[in-house]
């Protein structure tokens, strides 16, 4: 019996330096220390107890990364926030979009989709001119391209088609869009890079044709099957050549649109963006075929 409250007095007096530990700093550790510190009845045990001195404070909350990573100069920052002003304005034109299309007004709404497509490719053109390109803004071009691309063109598409198609048709094709633009963009961030080729159609892409399609084409119920067309070639794995690669077509053949637009410029965008978006399987098919010989 004594040496049972012997044990509990023990325990009482552990839990007591415990707490004026943790109110002090300190640590307690039950090793061989001065027996000046160490209360009878614990000692009475056989063990002894010291104060170990305080740790260095811990550091409270998540480290904060720089989003402009290299020298931090005013010069950089300015340029740094010119970038991410044309990211943000991309954002801003699909949110525009968005409200308008609501209010009838579909064709200033796809000229908004417009003005994303331009913002959209004038971040990063900016982003690498002045040295600037950043795992941050990258992200915010991700983002921006899902808001604006993924987000409003599907709400414009919508309100342009919604007086010729039934919604049991128009609904479903216009959320592919979304879903796979989102598909396409995760994929895209963890994809490596081919200079030549897209793989699928670009987000960007698929928007100007559908934006463009809005302001030179009629509605109809049809164009509710070519939508969701679009939006499952953006997740294809067929190649499509980059602008860069069309431009170095000969300049005769690049007058041919020019004067078809002249002669009949719906006819002429449809021919234009078939054959866009045909030539991504035709170029898989050669690709296939030179493989295998």
């Amino acid at each position: 019996m004594r040496r049972s409250g012997t044990l509990a007095r023990s325990v009482l007096v552990r839990t007591a330096l415990v707490g004026r530990r943790r109110r002090d700093g300190g640590d307690l550790l039950t090793t061989t220390g001065s027996a000046n510190v160490v209360p009878d009845d614990l000692a009475s045990l056989g063990g002894q107890v010291e104060f170990i001195a305080p740790r260095g404070p811990a550091v409270a909350g998540p480290i904060s990364i720089p989003l402009l990573p290299g020298e931090r100069t005013l010069d950089r920052r300015i340029k740094f926030g010119l970038v991410n002003a044309c990211t943000i304005s991309s954002i801003m034109w699909g949110m525009f979009a968005v409200f308008l299309s609501m209010q009838g007004h579909v064709p200033w709404a796809a000229a908004c989709i417009l003005a994303c497509v331009t913002f959209d490719g004038l971040d990063g053109a900016l982003a690498r001119k002045f040295g600037v390109a950043s795992p941050f803004g990258a992200q915010m071009d991700s983002m921006a391209d899902m808001s604006s691309f993924g987000l409003a063109v599907p709400v414009v598409l919508f309100s342009w088609l919604h007086p010729v198609a039934p919604v049991w048709l128009l609904a479903p094709a216009c959320a592919l869009i979304a879903v796979c633009s989102a598909i396409r963009l995760a994929r895209f961030n963890v994809s490596p890079k081919d200079g030549r080729f897209f793989c699928g159609v670009p987000t960007t892409m698929a928007a100007t044709i559908l934006a463009l399609s809005v302001l030179l084409v009629k509605p109809t119920m049809g164009l509710a099957v070519a939508v969701a067309a679009i939006a499952l070639l953006m997740v294809s794995t067929f190649p499509y050549a980059k602008l860069a690669r069309v431009l170095r077509l000969p300049r005769w053949l690049l007058v041919v649109p020019v004067l078809g637009g002249l002669a009949d410029y719906q006819i002429t965008f449809m021919v234009l963006i078939g054959a866009y978006l045909v030539s991504g399987p035709i170029i898989w098919l050669r690709h296939r075929e030179a493989a295998m010989l």
